[in-house]
């Protein structure tokens, strides 16, 4: 342990006795809330009594939806292997830890992280004993990092990227980072850009491996078409409706894509319009702006089948994990966190259900994403919210050309196929074997 940890672990523990009393409070009337601290600070461990008495047991870190639903196709990829395995998957939010118990609950526990604070680590690992830690993307947390290797448990950075957003702010705590990441024994990466960034911030050069990005990983995709006829008959849409999505909302993103809906509603006869916040809180206020400008609208959650279907014209999604399938019923998609410097999102979701996509130009998250996109002529950069008018209106006016860029789209997404099993053969390759 090093002078920077050892303050590192001092100022956690004073932040600690600031905050956690207050926040214990705060949840004394909420079950949840108080339930989720227990298990942040290491108590409430009734899941460790379905632990098997042999290993192998991984621990999969996905902070949030996103990070749950590439840890979903890792777990189908490692329940391909011969071998057993007990998984506990924790995320960090509150939606993560909805949708990772809807998704996974029959075929994993489920619980909330631990605080990087040294004692609920520790409480934690000694509860659940995994043999593998494995951090979905680049979650660099310093105790959970020298606690678990002091334990002798394998460390993998999995689906690995770092932005050169984040690396400015890693490379002003290095030495802190530096002999974390000496402890971590595999680091796959997402792509060469990804891979230099942590080997920057002090990763050993011979543990780093690219094995390219599971959210882009079509893995096996097929749709169920059952499920696609609920939604179009919820949102009464048919292949001829033009539906435009806007995906993965933030900040002023909200504002410009209203104003455009209704440039676009006077020039595309019937369009209809679904906007989906990146963080559901935010759909109260999208409704209330709507409303102001004298927008019918509907939220989602509001909408039923027949007669309780979709009535007006633009549609708040108000609901976690439906954004995916959802994109089967677009004519054209927007991917948002863009035309804001937020780095982007994964514009190859919308592309797998072959729509043409368009995004702004901060896509630095997503970066290899947007190039795999560009360079196939599946994806079209905004440069502005004027553009993307402009752009949407072609694509909803000019549908044969629509489907052109979809399939272009669909052939990029589908060139990515494996690192989903890339990525779990990294962790197959770390695991004990089993006890007999």
């Amino acid at each position: 342990m090093n002078f920077f940890h050892f303050l590192y672990i001092l100022l956690g523990a004073g932040l600690g006795l600031i905050v956690l009393p207050a926040v214990w409070c705060l949840g004394r009337k909420d079950p949840e809330r108080r339930r989720s601290l227990a298990q942040r600070l290491g108590y409430d461990l009734q899941g460790c009594r379905s632990i098997p008495p042999a290993p192998p047991r991984i621990w999969i870190h996905a902070v949030s939806v996103g990070e749950v639903k590439a840890a979903e196709t890792i777990v189908h990829a490692l329940d391909a292997s011969p071998t057993e395995l007990f998984i506990l998957l924790t995320t960090t939010t509150g939606t993560g830890q909805r949708y990772a118990r809807s998704l996974l609950a029959d075929r994993a526990v489920v619980r909330y992280a631990p605080v990087d604070l040294w004692g609920a680590v520790g409480r934690f690992l000694s509860a659940y004993r995994p043999d593998l830690l494995v951090c979905m993307e680049t979650e660099i947390w310093p105790n959970w990092i020298l606690r678990a290797h002091r334990k002798g448990v394998k460390i993998v950075f999995l689906n690995g990227r770092i932005s050169e957003r984040s690396i400015r702010s890693y490379t002003t705590i290095r030495p802190l980072i530096r002999p974390v990441l000496e402890k971590v024994d595999a680091f796959s990466m997402i792509s060469e850009a990804d891979a230099r960034r942590i080997m920057r911030l002090g990763a050993p050069a011979h543990r780093v491996q690219i094995n390219g990005n599971v959210k882009m990983d079509a893995r096996d995709y097929d749709p169920d078409a059952l499920s696609i006829d609920g939604l179009k008959r919820i949102y009464a849409v048919d292949g001829h409706t033009p539906v435009f999505i806007a995906g993965s909302v933030r900040g002023s993103e909200t504002d410009i894509l209203i104003d455009i809906y209704t440039r676009l509603a006077v020039r595309v006869p019937d369009l209809v319009f679904i906007i989906a916040p990146r963080h559901i809180e935010r759909s109260a206020r999208i409704a209330a702006l709507a409303r102001k400008k004298e927008i019918d609208c509907q939220m989602r959650t509001e909408l039923g089948y027949g007669p309780d279907g979709r009535r007006a014209p633009v549609v708040i999604l108000d609901t976690i994990g439906e954004l995916r399938d959802l994109y089967a019923l677009a004519s054209v998609v927007f991917c948002g966190a863009s035309l804001v410097p937020l780095g982007g999102q994964n514009v190859l979701e919308p592309a797998v259900w072959a729509k043409p996509v368009l995004f702004g130009p901060s896509m630095e998250d997503f970066e290899e994403a947007r190039n795999l996109l560009e360079t196939f002529g599946g994806g079209i950069c905004v440069k502005d919210p004027q553009d993307l008018a402009e752009r949407a209106l072609y694509l909803l006016t000019h549908p044969a050309e629509a489907r052109r860029l979809g399939r272009l789209a669909r052939q990029a997404a589908f060139s990515n196929r494996g690192a989903s099993r890339r990525h779990a053969r990294v962790l197959l390759d770390f695991l004990p074997a089993p006890h007999g």
